[in-house]
């Protein structure tokens, strides 16, 4: 698979300039964080990518050979063959590993912003930035729910209560793949996306909360691949009607749909490592600012 090599350089001066610019646009409240699986310094005892995940799931479920390493297709095949009770208690399970929080969750901690996305499966960002009186929103699966798209939930002393819509001050957790806390509710198998890409052109699937805070606004993409389709037409649709200048941290090699993802959404690419040095700097930045 043909790839467009990013350099490891980058100009120290750019890159504190675009870190200042993060910054900036963090403590007026006009960035969104968007986050990915590749957060993690050591690995944290769970999946950290979608083929990992379709191997672990095979593990507790034989495929048929032909299904092996396409996670999608592995878990509509143990929908359908072992029911969706099965597929929801297995992602439960591969996902209970307590985990240290990855340095972003310790950032975000110290300096929250109104909203962040988190398009992994793991528990984390739902314990670590959910303060009470906090909002999660949640995508749903249409097996499971059939008259809407996502639940809102605020956390309380005591837990969770379901709410009908969060305030315009709320700050929001958004899980558009779905969450593990306060219940096993995902997205993963065939029919889960089909249902949600038949009308996610037409924003249905997006909550109107979101769909105000993130209008003008500006994206930092975190710990993301955008090397298949569905994920990037996820981002495009979470993204539409935002700012024309965002940014993604990734020292990855880039495959070329990447790259022209990049160009046509606006997104500038900061090709450094996200934990060594990234983050570090951001911090700084942030405190000092």
């Amino acid at each position: 698979m043909a790839t467009v090599q990013t350099s490891m350089e980058i100009p120290a001066e750019e890159l504190t300039s675009s870190i200042e610019e993060i910054t900036k646009l963090w403590k007026n409240g006009s960035l969104v964080v968007y986050l990915g699986p590749d957060l993690f310094v050591d690995p944290p005892g769970f999946p950290t990518s979608e083929p990992e995940l379709c191997a672990r799931l095979c593990e507790k479920v034989t495929v048929p050979g032909r299904l092996k390493g396409k996670l999608h297709e592995s878990a509509q095949y143990i929908e359908s063959y072992k029911h969706r009770k099965t597929l929801t208690s297995l992602m439960g399970e591969i996902f209970s590993t307590e985990s240290k929080e990855a340095p972003i969750h310790q950032i975000l901690e110290e300096f929250p912003l109104p909203l962040v996305v988190d398009t992994w499966f793991s528990t984390i960002s739902s314990k670590c930035l959910v303060k009470t009186g906090d909002i999660q929103i949640s995508a749903v699966s249409k097996a499971e729910y059939r008259d809407k798209w996502y639940r809102i939930d605020r956390k309380t002393p005591d837990g969770w209560e379901a709410v009908d819509k969060p305030a315009s001050s709320d700050r929001v957790l958004y899980r558009p793949f779905g969450t593990m806390i306060p219940n096993v509710e995902v997205l993963v198998s065939d029919a889960d996306f089909v249902e949600v890409l038949t009308e996610i052109d037409i924003q249905t699937p997006i909550p109107e909360w979101i769909k105000t805070h993130r209008t003008g606004r500006h994206f930092l993409f975190l710990g993301c691949h955008f090397d298949d389709q569905t994920t990037r037409m996820f981002a495009r649709q979470i993204m539409k009607r935002s700012s024309s200048r965002h940014f993604i941290v990734t020292d990855s090699p880039l495959l070329p749909k990447e790259s022209r993802f990049y160009e046509q959404e606006g997104i500038s690419v900061l090709p450094v490592a996200l934990n060594k040095t990234f983050l570090p700097k951001l911090k700084e930045e942030l405190s000092r600012s």
